[in-house]
């Protein structure tokens, strides 16, 4: 039986999940089934003032964020929505179906991965009930057989998975989860909302054996940077040495020194400047060779 959803009465604050069976289902219910429900609404008028209290109340209520699902002969009759239901106090039973988001945490497992590393896995599953007539009546205990499922299924997933590829896409690793076990509860009118990789850990000795490579990539990329470095500040250094090659870079820095040796201490200091050689110097020098 398949239920369509609509938004009832309550504002939106709640879908609505009100439904009935086909009214034809009552006409097998043969001579005691009709004296017996006689019966009932004879007794519910009764029941239904307070100082009867000798009297079953056919009123029952219906807390908001559930479900009520009610058979009659133990067969299903009709959803009533959260509020005041009138039931057959002899006839009729109400089960109270919770739809609300319900968080279920799948117990410790230890996995193999594909590289054959034994790791232990925590997870939770977000879901709802969005069909309650399939959740109670199609499967037998619907939280269970969605646990079962969803922790076979992570065990599969982990199993086709190398370590590394588990640590660093957690995401993934949920999202495929939840895409696998959702078809299968949908058939039992749950709705799977999220799922979520909570921890993966694994022994002290591979815990220290992968902080030891880890250690030695960041040593790694360090030296290669480093390296890096080096080339540039030598390709830097031969770009100056050429720049300062010049003699107008020689007279720079000539004149740089002096200013320096200025500042330099305190007092009167005398500086020796050499003077290039004058033309009659040169013709001089010339003259004696």
């Amino acid at each position: 039986m398949s239920m369509d959803v609509g938004i009832g009465k309550y504002g939106g604050l709640q879908p609505s999940y009100a439904r009935e069976a086909d009214p034809s289902s009552d006409d097998d219910i043969g001579f005691y089934g009709s004296m017996m429900t006689g019966l009932g609404k004879c007794l519910g008028v009764f029941g239904a003032f307070p100082c009867c209290v000798c009297f079953p109340n056919p009123y029952k209520r219906v807390k908001q964020g559930t479900v009520g699902l009610v058979t009659k002969f133990g067969r299903f009759n009709r959803c009533v929505d959260p509020g005041l239901v009138n039931v057959n106090p002899v006839t009729e039973h109400i089960k109270h179906i919770d739809i609300r988001i319900q968080i279920t945490e799948l117990p410790r497992q230890v996995i193999m991965t594909k590289d054959n590393v034994s790791i232990t896995i925590e997870s939770v599953l977000f879901w709802h009930i969005i069909d309650p007539y399939e959740a109670h009546f199609s499967v037998n205990d619907v939280h269970f057989a969605l646990l079962e499922r969803a922790k076979t299924v992570l065990r599969d997933i982990c199993g086709c998975h190398y370590l590394q590829d588990l640590i660093e896409n957690r995401d993934a690793v949920s999202t495929e989860l939840q895409k696998i076990i959702d078809p299968a509860a949908s058939e039992w009118g749950v709705k799977v909302e999220a799922t979520l990789v909570k921890d993966i850990t694994f022994s002290k000795e591979l815990q220290e054996s992968l902080s030891s490579a880890a250690q030695a990539k960041r040593i790694g990329e360090s030296k290669v940077i480093a390296s890096k470095a080096e080339v540039e500040a030598a390709k830097l250094m031969k770009e100056a040495a050429a720049i300062m090659n010049t003699p107008a870079a020689i007279q720079l820095r000539h004149l740089e020194t002096l200013v320096t040796m200025s500042r330099a201490g305190q007092g009167p200091k005398t500086v020796f400047m050499p003077l290039p050689p004058s033309p009659a110097v040169n013709q001089i020098s010339a003259d004696r060779q």
